[in-house]
């Protein structure tokens, strides 16, 4: 006499090893059609099948035996589809977000060093009584009566050559945007 699916699968789920290697026997090629359909790709497929076998021993332990056998198994593999494109979707989400992420850096970055270089440049075009009191004031991040001191010079000349620095600046600014 043939043993039921679900008199196998209470077995399993009490340890039986004997019943559980005849329950997978019986629905591993079920499983693993149903997980192709489900996932579109032999290999998906495959993959899907071996994580639901490695489960199925945990899983058994929730089997009831109020539905037959297949339909648990059925809705097993569906649920485990349903979590394997739950996680690859948060996967997918999450690349794409850390490659939209790497890309806004990278013209942050980009922006930052075209920034410099242009500061750099206008550096290099000031007087370099201007370019001594910026590197002292914003450099060094010195105020303007502490620029003074090293100096050697009142405050309001440190005032007006940062005056003169911004109109330089700005003058430089005027000529490249036309």
């Amino acid at each position: 006499m043939k043993t039921s699916d679900e008199a196998l699968a209470q077995a399993a789920a009490a340890g039986d090893r004997e019943a559980f290697d005849l329950l997978i026997r019986r629905h591993y090629d079920r499983i693993y059609r149903f997980a192709w359909r489900l996932t579109g790709t032999q290999h998906d497929a495959e993959d899907l099948a071996h994580d639901i076998l490695a489960a199925l021993p945990q899983k058994l332990r929730n089997y009831r035996g109020e539905a037959k056998f297949t339909t648990w198994a059925y809705r097993v593999t569906m649920n485990a589809a349903t979590d394997r494109a739950r996680k690859a979707q948060s996967h997918a989400k999450a690349s794409e977000g850390w490659a939209e992420d790497y890309q806004r850096r990278a013209a942050e970055d980009e922006d930052a060093a075209a920034a410099q270089d242009w500061l750099g440049t206008a550096m290099r075009a000031l007087p370099q009584e201007l370019r001594e009191t910026v590197a002292l004031t914003l450099g060094e991040d010195l105020t303007q009566k502490e620029t003074a001191e090293v100096m050697g010079l009142s405050e309001g000349t440190i005032a007006w050559r940062m005056s003169e620095v911004k109109r330089h600046l700005r003058d430089m600014a005027e000529k490249e945007a036309i």
